[in-house]
């Protein structure tokens, strides 16, 4: 078995081929008659688009007076017959007076944009950048392409691959980033420091034999080859963003793993120069245009100009806890100048219309992975920082329980000047705020609505881009003007593009207070919630089925959004319970900091009690409840087994964290072994034999042999999280005391298990694990 389970294919056949029931268990009534019936009904909720940004063209006035504005969306989707994600995109026209929308609607249909990997449009509208891939799958065989655009034709391609300057351009939400300067003349984007060329210390050397006839062959110099393995792991470092404030941009290139580089759109990329400044292990960060460039030499400054920027400085966390700053880089005389803070962690600075101020946010302490976050003001005049909104200790009523975001987005200013808009976790749910900037006052734009979850793509001059759904309708997309101060709640939004709800599914959110014993005694009288889905009108409630999913990180959250995942059980049949236990984002940093230390119990205690309070409610079939999750998820699932035995039938667990201390020495995030453990973690400290002890008194693994509920691990063989070995270790140990144990092994997937063929793998295994152990 074991040696079947390390030969597994790249990524599992066809489910219908392959996965059947296990022979050993009897057969028995499931929720669905065929597997061929879930693989139909996941084709049918895959095919619902996620949006992945936003941004609004120029502002044209009619020759009747009029205005209207051009919406540019993209969005993702699955595509099961390529098993990739495709993009395309989607424009719209929205017809407006001063401040309210008079008409909308989209301007032709959807176009897919193969191998577009970031796009941007200038400014003024006219032009566009794109970063493309091209070339074929195998490795090394992949170019990129930096496109401008203009109107009807390509004005510009380069071949980034062939210039050999960097390697490749990030493009993902957190390094990826392509920015205009204001005089349309430059763009920036982040790429991997180019890496020095590795070779074997036993490659033969091939002649030169260039020189004369009478000359004596000689060895080829190889080009800045250097001894290391092809295999040498180099470390990401946190990426953020820098703001624009000059008209043009020169050279720029920091020292550390990764790269700003600036291109001219007539010459191409420039010479690089490095800013020596920028030392000890200190990284580039990404960047968002300000909506005005600073013309000019800067009076009080003597300068021309330059970026505002967060750069990490340490580079071995890649979870929003890496102490970063904000820095001024003058790009015309390369020198840098310290605007904050360097002992803390900053992230998003975003250049008021006004170019007088700059916003981000702030984290005053580096650990736990996700918090409380502060957002403080950077006058540019003054010199003066403040903090506008600070840290939320705990939340009263309906009042706001502070910022949890980790990114601004990346045009949040009103036309004014004077406020912020972001989107924020508020319990269970995510709602849009305003921040009066001058006052510190914080105002719902979405609160008393109908319960859902909202997401800001943009903002520009007041016009606002939304993304809208709830956990039984699909995103949709909004438009709407942020009203004047003291009326933010009056928001009139317009839908550009709807989406079904789904009438078979219905949801609540459930509020809970853990019993006194369970009370934390630093912070007593935390409560939290839970997000109940389930079938609307089933025959017999008391038939119903039920999955326990407890969240990742642990400091995430879920929201009352749409999730595939839940939609898709719950339209099998199950009822879903996802539990947002102490410890989520959301409820108040008193609720995060209660959890360090007490992982493994107070985690695990309230996802039981969610489930027991549930139970006793609704009167679900008690007899079939099951767990899954992923990641810290996968941890408490695995408690749960080991100390709840007898209340879950089956468990479904995605790289799970296993054994904290094991977990350490290979993980990419060692100091979240330490911190979550109840330490404080230094990099240059190894913990001693009690740490040690605590993190294996902490883990699933000492619960193995109480554990009975059949297990179903799904592993990535290139995760840096949480190494697949955890995963394995927990598989030898349930089988060595013959617990039902199945496993499923990625080679080529990482820690979010997110590939569609892999992902639809894995839910289809998963869909017939839960059905065939948790069968009448």
């Amino acid at each position: 078995m074991e040696r079947q389970v390390r030969e597994r294919p790249a990524v599992p056949v066809l489910f219908a081929a392959r996965a059947g029931p296990d022979p050993a268990v009897s057969p028995a009534q499931v929720l669905l008659n065929e597997p061929e019936e879930a693989a139909a009904l996941y084709r049918d909720l895959s095919r619902h688009p996620a949006l992945s940004a936003a941004c609004l063209g120029p502002e044209v006035t009619t020759q009747y007076g009029g205005c209207y504005r051009t919406v540019h969306t993209e969005w993702t989707q699955r595509d099961l017959e390529r098993m990739e994600n495709i993009r395309f995109c989607r424009q719209y026209l929205v017809f407006h007076d001063a401040d309210s929308v008079v008409f909308a609607g989209p301007a032709g249909n959807s176009v897919e944009t193969r191998g577009e990997l970031l796009s941007r449009e200038s400014p003024s509208g006219t032009m566009k950048a794109v970063l493309r891939k091209a070339g074929g799958p195998g490795a090394g065989e992949e170019k990129q392409f930096l496109e401008v655009w203009e109107k009807n034709r390509k004005l510009k391609s380069f071949n980034l691959s062939a210039l050999e300057k960097h390697g490749l351009v990030y493009e993902d939400d957190c390094f990826g980033c392509l920015s205009w300067s204001h005089s349309e003349t430059h763009l920036l984007y982040v790429a991997e420091k180019k890496r020095p060329k590795a070779e074997s210390f036993f490659q033969t050397k091939a002649l030169d034999v260039s020189g004369s006839d009478d000359e004596v062959a000689r060895l080829k110099k190889p080009d800045q080859a250097i001894k290391i393995g092809e295999k040498t792991w180099f470390p990401k470092a946190l990426l953020y963003s820098v703001c624009w404030m000059s008209r043009v941009a020169t050279s720029l290139c920091l020292r550390g793993s990764l790269r700003v580089c600036p291109l001219d759109r007539h010459s191409g990329p420039l010479e690089t120069q490095v800013l020596c400044l920028w030392a000890g292990g200190m990284s580039p960060s990404g960047w968002a245009s300000a909506s005005a460039p600073i013309e000019g030499e800067d009076s009080r400054r003597g300068r021309a100009g330059g970026l505002a920027a967060q750069t990490g400085l340490e580079a071995e966390c890649l979870s929003g806890g890496s102490r970063s700053a904000l820095y001024y880089v003058d790009l015309i005389g390369g020198k840098c100048e310290l605007l904050s803070d360097d002992s803390l962690a900053v992230s998003s600075p975003r250049l008021s219309p006004d170019q007088c101020r700059i916003v981000y946010l702030r984290f005053p302490s580096l650990v736990p992975h996700q918090q409380c976050g502060q957002l403080c003001l950077y006058d540019w005049y003054t010199r003066v920082t403040s903090v506008v909104v600070d840290i939320v200790p705990r939340q009263l009523g309906e009042n706001f329980s502070g910022i949890y975001c980790s990114l601004l987005p990346p045009g949040c200013w009103s036309a004014d000047s004077q406020r912020v808009v972001f989107d924020s976790a508020q319990r269970s749910r995510q709602d849009l705020f305003a921040v009066d900037t001058q006052m510190g006052s914080v105002t719902s734009l979405t609160a008393g609505g109908s319960g859902g979850s909202w997401k800001l793509l943009t903002i520009d001059r007041d016009l606002m881009v939304a993304q809208f759904s709830t956990p039984s309708l699909p995103p949709c997309l909004k438009v709407g003007f942020l009203p004047p101060e003291g009326k933010e709640q009056a928001v009139s939004w317009v839908s550009l593009e709807e989406a079904e709800p789904i009438p078979e599914i219905s949801w609540s959110i459930r509020v809970l207070q853990p019993p006194p014993e369970q009370e934390h005694v630093q912070y007593a009288g935390l409560d939290f919630e839970a997000i109940l889905l389930q079938p609307s009108n089933p025959p017999d409630k008391t038939q119903v089925p039920m999955v326990v999913m407890p969240h990742g990180g642990p400091h995430s959250s879920f929201v009352t959004a749409w999730m595939l995942l839940p939609a898709m059980l719950c339209k099998m049949g199950f009822a879903v319970l996802l539990v947002n236990y102490r410890g989520s984002t959301g409820f108040g940093q008193d609720s995060i900091l209660s959890l360090p230390g007490n992982v493994g119990h107070q985690d695990v205690k309230d996802v039981q009690f969610a489930v027991e309070q549930v139970l006793q409610e609704e009167h679900f079939d008690a007899g079939r409840v099951a767990l899954m999750g992923g990641s810290h998820g996968g941890f408490l699932s695995c408690h749960l087994i080991g100390q709840y035995p007898e209340t879950y039938g089956a468990c479904v667990v995605r790289n799970p964290v296993i054994n904290i201390a094991s977990m350490m020495g290979s993980t990419d995030i060692p100091d979240w072994c330490v911190v979550e453990a109840g330490f404080p973690y230094s990099s240059n400290c190894l913990p001693d034999l009690n740490m040690w002890a605590e993190m294996l008194h902490k883990s699933p693994i000492k619960y193995t042999p109480q554990v009975r509920t059949p297990v179903l691990l799904m592993l990535g063989q290139e995760d840096r999280r949480v190494p697949f070995k955890q995963g394995m270790e927990y598989y030898r140990a349930l089988k060595a005391r013959n617990v039902p144990v199945r496993l499923l092994l990625y080679p080529k997937s990482t820690h979010a298990l997110s590939e569609v063929e892999v992902e639809s793998d894995s839910f289809m295994n998963a869909a017939l694990w839960l059905c065939t152990h948790l069968g009448n």
